[in-house]
């Protein structure tokens, strides 16, 4: 609803929530990586507007049961704004049970265990965390704001305070030299923390963002196809988990596919090493893209 500051962004698994605006852009919006952003100055909305807007969605969207708050990082409101904004929208839709939206290790950290569950009482969950990687020096170079230890600190806090989340990560973050290292890391810091839902991408970059100079400049070394897939069959073969959707459909994949983990996880080793085969003499290449990091070489 009365979206400013040019394209929305949303997870996938959001396509049938109602979107509603809360912040223009992103508190953070220094990611290396990162292309959303890249001319909008963070603002928070005012509470008159984001009023309105539920008042419009009760008249066109009466029995939305989900809403998603955006920009980049709604999170960074305070704890008030939000228990704010929550009671308007149950006020406005009573059949909405889930309050999502994107978020920040930062966040977190700046919000009390009391704040946490009171959140969570309001309907506030499914919070979707760029995380990216678990390796200290990945994190640093992508300029995250957050290590590697501070995230598994917080993601604890939010398992402990009743809320759901999506652990973002991205192949690739760690560059040719360090793929192992990366998936390595980034599996023990998941294993660590358990998380409901793991989103998996892979490094791409637009023209917007800092990597795509250092790409460009050799600053830093993309991984190539072979790699890619060493690091997904590396991340998956060290992933321990009890209960979590496995989410790797994002078109930047080399290998798109979704299932549950422990129960799908030798099918998906399977798929690597299929399209390990079928790519068998591009292994050396480096992923030809698309929008939204689309591969269009396989």
């Amino acid at each position: 609803m009365n979206m400013t500051g040019g394209v929305v962004y949303r997870p996938p698994y959001e396509a049938d929530s109602l979107l509603l605006q809360v912040t223009l852009g992103c508190s953070h919006n220094k990611c290396t990586f990162c292309y959303m952003y890249p001319d909008v100055q963070f603002t928070v909305c005012p509470m008159e507007q984001i009023e309105a807007d539920i008042e419009k969605a009760a008249r066109y969207w009466p029995d939305a049961d989900r809403v998603f708050l955006e920009h980049g990082d709604a999170f960074v409101l305070s704890s008030n704004r939000l228990m704010q904004i929550a009671d308007a929208i149950h006020y406005k839709l009573p059949n909405v049970e889930t309050i999502a939206m994107y978020a920040s290790i930062q966040n977190i950290k700046h919000k009390a265990d009391a704040e946490l569950r009171s959140l969570r009482n309001c309907g506030i969950n499914g919070l979707d965390i760029g995380v990216e990687s678990g390796l200290d020096a990945a994190l640093k170079y992508m300029n995250k704001g957050h290590t590697a230890k501070e995230a598994q600190e917080q993601l604890l806090r939010l398992t402990k305070a009743g809320i759901d989340y999506s652990f973002n990560a991205i192949l690739g973050c760690g560059g040719a030299d360090l793929w192992r290292e990366n998936a390595e890391a980034t599996a023990d810091l998941i294993n660590a923390v358990q998380p409901h839902l793991l989103f998996i991408g892979t490094l791409h970059a637009q023209p917007e963002c800092r990597l795509y100079k250092d790409m460009r400049s050799g600053a830093f070394m993309e991984c190539t196809c072979g790699q890619l897939l060493d690091e997904q069959k590396q991340l998956i073969s060290r992933l321990d988990l009890k209960n979590t959707y496995y989410f790797g459909s994002h078109p930047s994949n080399l290998v798109p596919m979704q299932g549950k983990l422990p129960k799908h996880k030798q099918e998906m080793l399977v798929a690597v090493q299929e399209m390990r085969e079928q790519l068998r003499h591009q292994l050396d290449e480096y992923p030809v893209r698309g929008g939204e990091g689309s591969v269009l070489n396989q």
